[in-house]
């Protein structure tokens, strides 16, 4: 992955304690790189939630509320097709 510097200024404490539950192993770069990607994540995860809740929401308004299917799929399992002749 092709990386860019970049400076951030951090406030004190939060830099403190960052540095202090970082891996042994782990740079501090590796530690804000992976912290920066989760949070991109989350938010993308976020967008798409909205978006599908929106989408619900218009699908409603446009159809309606559909009546509960459980009855029909519970007869069809049972091999009731009268419904569809």
């Amino acid at each position: 992955m092709e990386r860019e510097a970049v400076t951030i200024r951090f406030p004190i404490a939060l830099l403190k304690q960052a540095k202090q539950l970082k891996d042994g192993g782990e740079s501090f770069n590796e530690l804000v790189v992976e912290a920066v990607e989760r949070e991109v994540k989350r938010r993308q995860a976020i967008a798409t939630h909205q978006s599908i809740l929106k989408r619900r929401a218009q699908i409603k308004a446009r159809t309606g509320v559909h009546p509960n299917a459980n009855a029909l799929i519970r007869s069809l399992r049972e091999g009731d097709r009268g419904f569809f002749q």
